[in-house]
């Protein structure tokens, strides 16, 4: 956490002994022990309070919900499933005995236009001639 390597507390250990002393020495580091032990447990007791303060709003729920939906892996696996489970409920034989009831086309997008099949084919003689008289004429 500091990064304080061992011979930086060689040096503190040797400088206090030298301006504490020997006498005071073991008095000071169990001061200071139980000074540090004080500290922590009022940080595990902070965390904890934070921590059921999160439950009590509700944030662990939140957050799960969050992680679930922006993990990619799981909503492809889901689509993978719901694929698979389409599948498996496919009857290749029953469809061409006509013993099932066959699956209904793809029905056309709400958002597609409606395809005119003689605009396709080129088969209607009167589409040209409607196209042509639909845009107005620029010649002055």
């Amino acid at each position: 956490m500091f990064d304080i390597g061992w011979s930086e507390l060689l040096v503190v250990g040797v400088v206090a002994l030298i301006v504490v002393g020997p006498k005071d020495l073991p008095v000071m580091f169990r001061t200071v022990g139980r000074f540090t032990g004080k500290a922590r447990a009022m940080a595990r007791e902070f965390t904890s309070a934070m921590n059921a303060a999160a439950d009590e709003a509700g944030v662990n729920d939140l957050q799960k919900d969050l992680r679930d939906i922006a993990n990619p892996r799981a909503t492809g696996m889901r689509k993978v499933q719901e694929a698979a489970d389409a599948f498996e409920k496919w009857d290749p034989m029953g469809a061409r005995d006509g013993k099932t009831k066959a699956a209904p086309a793809a029905a056309p997008d709400a958002d597609a236009p409606a395809a005119d099949p003689g605009a396709q084919t080129g088969d209607d003689p009167g589409a040209p001639a409607a196209a042509a008289g639909s845009q107005p004429d620029r010649t002055a």
